[in-house]
């Protein structure tokens, strides 16, 4: 117990520091978005947590979240206490959830972007302000997780879940140690390998095991990094989101990048299954609950954002995915209760790990071009 304290504690002062310096495809449908104009809807302010919040409500919410990333009886019981219809939809990358509510293609209440992105959008007037008024369990988020670098006044965003990447590989599959991201571009596993279908994660992995900055603008190192992921591509067996899932649980592939939590739902089908952060260093992120501009249903959104903010609620959600969630006494909670040391480690990553690691940040335009081009040339 003691030692779980102190890796909580540990984790909370260090993280507003490592945060400053240091997860495509047509979407997922669970529910058609309908477009309806927002309703009336009234709630209590006085509690903070589910129990205890009167929410008189009704209409709907158009929610737009990454895959596997949210327990669906949660949904169903939003619908059940609330009365708003939860339409749900599901995106694999940032990249493609940008450019879906960039160019209009659809119309969402809820997203659920990672922190350089959530950046990009508020510098490009892509979110709305919230009205904290309708979302009093924003006190329960840890103060770790409030008006960092990607929204320093706390304006647009609430913050969800955290984790870490690292490497997955089969050890029935591997007879020896990985330790380094060299594995992924290694010849030795030709045909078995798999590889993030993001730009940001898969550069950032070329950009860690060159030595550089995940954060780079310095271009002759992001075309480094490209020429490296150009030489891996024709020993790949694919580059994937969570098609990860099935190819790593069945053996159908031996190794590959994903973020901490989903391995925790892989080991359970598949105990050969190994997680490691590389030596090299890897990636620390922070996904937060946002609303875009145009949404049809803000009022509700924001009663949404509320309801998954919840203590019980938050709980539930790791309980199902496997993350860490910002909302602190949830978190301190199944520390305590859910967790061995090695999950521990894997799910709320050690000071030691983390100083060894970078959160992405928003790039300056010229930079986000580059990278555009550059994985369009690598993917054709």
């Amino acid at each position: 117990m003691k030692k779980i304290l102190i890796l909580a504690l540990a984790l909370c002062l260090i993280l507003s520091a490592v945060l400053t310096g240091c997860n495509g495809s047509t979407p997922t449908q669970s529910s058609s978005p309908s477009g309806s104009q927002e309703t009336d809807s009234t709630i209590d302010n006085d509690e903070t947590d589910t129990d205890d919040d009167e929410v008189t409500t009704g209409g709907e919410v158009n929610v737009f979240n990454w895959g596997e990333y949210m327990d669906m009886d949660i949904l169903a019981q939003f619908e059940e206490e609330t009365g708003i219809k939860v339409n749900y939809m599901e995106f694999q990358s940032n990249e493609e959830m940008y450019s879906i509510i960039k160019y209009g293609m659809a119309t969402y209440d809820v997203i659920i972007p990672s922190d350089y992105m959530i950046s990009r959008m508020i510098d490009e007037g892509l979110l709305e302000e919230l009205d904290f008024s309708n979302i009093p369990n924003i006190d329960l988020i840890d103060d770790a997780y409030k008006n960092l670098e990607y929204d320093p006044e706390g304006k647009y965003s609430v913050a969800y879940m955290t984790g870490t990447v690292g490497l997955i590989y089969n050890s029935a599959m591997i007879d020896e140690e990985i330790t380094s991201w060299a594995a992924l571009f290694d010849e030795a596993y030709a045909g078995q390998i798999l590889m993030f279908n993001n730009q940001r994660d898969a550069f950032g992995i070329a950009l860690k095991y060159l030595g550089y900055d995940q954060n780079t603008i310095n271009e002759d190192e992001i075309r480094e990094a490209y020429d490296l992921l150009l030489a891996q591509k024709p020993i790949l067996q694919a580059y994937v989101m969570d098609q990860i899932f099935d190819k790593l649980e069945s053996g159908e592939a031996a190794i590959g990048p994903y973020y901490a939590g989903d391995y925790l739902i892989m080991v359970a089908n598949n105990p050969d299954l190994v997680f490691v952060r590389p030596e090299e260093g890897s990636n620390f992120f922070v996904d937060a609950m946002c609303i875009p501009v145009g949404a049809r249903n803000k009022t509700n959104a924001e009663i949404f954002i509320n309801y998954i903010s919840s203590t019980e609620i938050a709980y539930q959600n790791m309980e199902f995915i496997w993350y860490a969630s910002a909302n602190f006494e949830a978190a301190e909670e199944f520390m305590e209760e859910e967790l061995d040391d090695d999950e521990m480690e894997i799910m709320f990553a050690s000071e030691e790990t983390l100083e060894n690691c970078d959160v992405f940040i928003n790039l300056p335009t010229e930079i986000l071009d580059l990278y555009d081009t550059l994985w369009s040339e690598l993917k054709r």
